[in-house]
């Protein structure tokens, strides 16, 4: 029988690209892997009743760790500003609290959410559609320290480094996203120390990580130390490989940015432990749950009961808490006995609205498909 130990003094010369492969599509037959399972272990989506919540406690936030989650001390960590800039800023976090103080609601949902619904599927984190958060994140603005270090008129990229560290693909690189020098210098950028009120949790970016409203999760880098200005696009493996829409593997693709319009329903009734099939007692329902999108304000959601067959308007609440906060909507309906499958789609300003069916793309990303919620109204 081959042990682990066997395995492990039959390699010669191991070198850190030896630990992770390429990246892959699963088998048509192929069920969750147990490296996928890990993921899920270490990551989790929002429990669907906690779309209830204007605001998503912290704990029930969803989640992506690339990496570990580093041990920073908020005493000591400090934030360099450098590389195409006038001159190198280094502050504390002591040193940005006593800037300006923001706070603003905002909605991050994952680049990968959906991933595990598609067919064929990409093998990695296997989001389903739980992978969303709506949290009041506060900070000061970045645009300001930019223009105090002084912004060389030939950059055209601002790269963040966080500080975990590890290998993907067989690339050992620190977590590390750019963003335009346009889109940094957002008003609404932020550098944030606080979750709902409460200093950064470990998990969320303790003690300090990057807010951009409207952008998926991967640009709102956690655990932040270092920004670096450059006059050259930036290439490195988070931008130039990772989160690409692309076709196949030789396709170039286009960057992942902003999130695309999704609405989401609070499962209403009780679940079945295993399949999370609804139960729902017949007669008058409010169906209810969010709306969002990072592209433009959401301004209307429709509802099915019929599995996309037909579709009504529900309502939709003021959104008083921001363009880049979900807004919730409801819908009366009167159960019947029967089964449904019910689902909501949103339409934003800028004329964009979720698909009924996959767009598929090799990395998962921004697949903002309808949901299903299955729902049984036994006879009484």
């Amino acid at each position: 029988m081959t042990t682990l130990d066997d395995r492990t003094s039959s390699l010669t010369g191991p070198t850190v690209a030896d630990v992770s492969g390429p990246s892959r599509l699963a088998e048509p037959d192929e069920t969750i892997s147990a490296e996928e399972l890990r993921l899920a272990a270490r990551n989790h989506g929002i429990p669907l009743e906690a779309l209830r919540y204007d605001v998503t406690p912290a704990g029930l936030h969803y989640l992506l760790i690339h990496y570990d989650i580093p041990e920073l001390d908020p005493e000591t960590h400090t934030l360099t500003i450098g590389g195409a800039v006038d001159s190198q800023l280094t502050v504390t976090l002591a040193d940005l609290r006593e800037r300006p103080r923001v706070t603003r609601q905002v909605t991050l949902e994952c680049a990968g959410n959906g991933r595990a619904l598609l067919h064929p599927r990409p093998v990695s984190q296997p989001w389903l559609v739980e992978a969303v958060g709506n949290a009041e994140w506060t900070g000061t603005p970045l645009a300001p320290l930019l223009r105090e270090a002084g912004v060389d008129p030939d950059a055209v990229d601002v790269v963040f480094t966080g500080a975990d560290h590890g290998v993907e693909r067989g690339i050992e690189q620190d977590y590390q996203r750019a963003l335009p020098v346009v889109d940094a210098l957002r008003d609404e950028v932020l550098l944030a120390y606080e979750m709902n009120g409460a200093p950064l949790l470990p998990q969320h970016g303790a003690p300090l990580r990057l807010i951009v409203p409207g952008w998926y999760g991967m640009a709102h880098v956690k655990w932040l130390h270092s920004i670096e200005l450059r006059t050259e696009p930036f290439e490195g493996y988070q931008n130039a490989v990772a989160y690409r829409v692309r076709r196949d593997a030789d396709d170039p693709g286009v960057p992942v940015t902003r999130i695309e319009p999704r609405a989401l329903v609070r499962p209403p009734g009780f679940p079945d432990f295993m399949s999370r099939r609804r139960v729902l007692r017949q007669g008058p329902c409010t169906l209810d749950g969010r709306a969002w999108s990072g592209h433009a304000p959401v301004v209307a959601v429709e509802v099915t009961t019929d599995g996309g067959r037909s579709w009504a308007q529900a309502e939709l609440d003021a959104g008083d808490a921001g363009d880049f906060a979900w807004r919730r909507w409801r819908h009366e309906w009167v159960a019947t006995p029967g089964r449904y499958v019910l689902g909501a789609r949103a339409t934003d300003a800028s004329g964009r609205t979720q698909p009924v069916e996959q767009q598929w793309n090799r990395g998962g990303f921004a697949n903002n498909m309808v949901q299903r919620v299955e729902v049984v109204v036994p006879a009484e």
